[in-house]
């Protein structure tokens, strides 16, 4: 086990996020720590879908080319439906933390599984339920997890991307996503 902490990112637009996971990819982030959750489609679109294409993904709507640019670049990805959020695209360490509350049933009362694997990673409860809000509005969230250290300088990063707000969250335990 070690100590996570974690950087959260509130984005209002695609592009924003876009920018910021560039910018910390370029700041020498490994993609491994990096998480990008959004919605994959506004409600107003009618057809949705989703396929394999060796390591990317081909994603029907209109903010695809987001979607399927970064569905290889990151550690993992999961798509879900989460009740009154609606569906969700989760990339990076954030899905296999999903993946495995999903898979081992370790849901916490009341919470959504993206709630659930935040709250395994240090996130206060009162901090899910704005993410949550936050991604019913549509905005996305950019996190970056790792040592003390490291998600100073991933806030520092972020900041100048023209995000939201930008929250720190420190002290879980957790096993290396490799492992989950």
């Amino acid at each position: 086990m070690e100590k996570l902490d974690s950087t959260v990112a509130v984005f209002d637009s695609h592009a924003d996020a876009e920018k910021a996971i560039k910018k910390l990819n370029a700041a020498g982030f490994d993609m491994k720590s990096l998480s990008l959750v959004g919605k994959g489609y506004h409600t107003d679109e009618k057809v949705l879908g989703f396929y394999n294409a060796g390591d990317r993904i081909k994603f029907w709507g209109t903010r695809g080319a987001f979607w399927g640019g970064f569905w290889g670049l990151f550690f993992g990805g999961v798509f879900l439906s989460l009740p009154v959020i609606g569906p969700v695209i989760a990339l990076g360490y954030v899905a296999a933390i999903i993946v495995s509350a999903v898979e081992s049933a370790v849901l916490i009362g009341g919470m959504s599984a993206l709630g659930a694997a935040l709250y395994s990673i240090g996130i206060p409860k009162n901090s899910i339920i704005q993410y949550e809000d936050d991604l019913k509005a549509d905005s996305f969230l950019v996190m970056a997890h790792g040592t003390t250290g490291e998600i100073a300088r991933a806030k520092t990063a972020l900041e100048t991307t023209n995000p939201k707000r930008v929250d720190m969250h420190f002290g879980a335990k957790v096993g290396s996503p490799a492992m989950v």
